[in-house]
């Protein structure tokens, strides 16, 4: 059987002959992609993507002379693979139609290629992002986020981020279990009210994903203990609900040149936004061009006070892990130098430019590091 068009009549056979001819010698190319083939191959086949097939067709098959056959999930891959290897010189190249799947559904020997098969398994519909793939996808599994809080931000950011498979959280939080925090704070369950926030979080992400290493910090964070907290990060995503803390972080991120992911939520309005002045110096700008002073607490009441929207750390913690996947990808436009705000009552977000302040006492560029401060004395109103 062949097919005239621009894949030059390569000849087509059954799954069952291509294993006849397989058993004789012929050698059966698997051109899907990493992802696919993890998920069952035809016995004894060799794993070569399509896109790899002219770099790598060589090495694989050596013997321009000797048999081979193409195999994809449906048929049409393979052909196009046939007609690659027929331009390099392979004399006696053929397609298998209808694929592996029809090699499936007539119950043809099948193997599992070797390697990490939960890997392509889990992330499948990361890897056929082309933004992503597989290059991607073992960069966030190498990557380590730091979160700050374990709370209402801080649970739906470390879902989505263990989901998405970073591999390394590192979460900061002295507090436990509260049935007040279960209305929003989704790592939670009421039968570990009392529990430490981090064993609580710990259970809960890696029942949702094993291969991520959860690492925890017991203690209020503090200018002692921050930069030993964040040197190793690729990102810092700042789920604290309170000042001084936020200060502080943005602080030891422009000190240390990590990317800070800010979010903050209040009865029904959030915002969020990225700030890396530490790595883009007089062009990105910090939480302190955002706030050179902080509000009169009158002005700011916590959670606790002026109550929250159960399901609005919800989406703002969504979207702070989505920027952290970005800044590991380095894909996509990360909100630096904007601030969206987000309004939950009108379902409206809206969003503002933010330049960075030549002048901010912190990420100014050239400025020297001024070095830490009393936080608690900065945000009551003194220094």
């Amino acid at each position: 059987m062949t097919r005239d068009n621009a894949c030059m009549s390569i000849r087509e056979i059954t799954p069952r002959e291509a294993l006849q001819r397989q058993r004789a010698g012929a050698l059966l190319l698997d051109v899907r992609e990493a992802y696919e083939q993890a998920t069952g191959m035809a016995a004894g086949a060799v794993a070569l993507p399509l896109g790899e097939v002219a770099q790598r067709a060589g090495e694989v098959a050596p013997d321009k002379t000797r048999e081979v056959l193409t195999i994809c999930a449906h048929g049409q891959r393979s052909l196009h693979a046939a007609q690659t290897l027929q331009h390099l010189g392979y004399s006696h190249v053929t397609s298998v139609a209808g694929g592996t799947v029809r090699w499936i559904e007539e119950g043809l020997p099948v193997g599992k290629p070797g390697g990490d098969e939960d890997f392509y398994d889990r992330y499948s519909r990361h890897l056929r992002l082309s933004e992503v793939g597989e290059a991607g996808q073992r960069k966030l599994e190498s990557a380590r986020v730091v979160i700050l809080g374990a709370g209402g931000l801080g649970s739906p950011s470390a879902f989505y981020l263990a989901a998405a498979g970073v591999g390394t959280l590192v979460i900061a939080d002295d507090d436990v279990v509260e049935r007040s925090n279960l209305q929003r704070q989704i790592l939670h369950t009421d039968d570990r009210i009392g529990v430490s926030k981090l064993d609580s979080a710990a259970h809960a992400l890696q029942a949702l994903n094993p291969r991520v290493r959860i690492e925890g910090l017991p203690e209020r964070v503090t200018s002692m203990n921050v930069e030993a907290l964040l040197e190793d990060a690729d990102v810092v995503l700042d789920g604290a609900d309170n000042f001084p803390v936020r200060y502080l972080l943005n602080d030891a991120c422009v000190k240390l040149g990590k990317p800070l992911v800010y979010g903050a939520v209040q009865r029904f309005q959030g915002q969020l936004s990225v700030f890396d002045a530490g790595r883009q110096r007089g062009k990105a700008p910090c939480y302190r061009c955002l706030f050179p002073q902080p509000p009169a607490p009158e002005d700011a009441p916590n959670c606790s006070e002026a109550g929250v929207l159960g399901v609005l750390p919800g989406v703002i913690g969504m979207l702070q892990a989505t920027e952290a996947i970005k800044l590991i990808l380095g894909i996509g436009e990360p909100l630096a130098g904007r601030v969206l705000m987000f309004d939950a009552l009108s379902m409206r977000f809206h969003e503002t430019r933010l330049a960075p302040d030549p002048e901010c006492p912190v990420c100014a560029a050239g400025r020297p590091f001024p070095g830490y401060i009393d936080y608690a004395a900065f945000c009551s109103g003194g220094r």
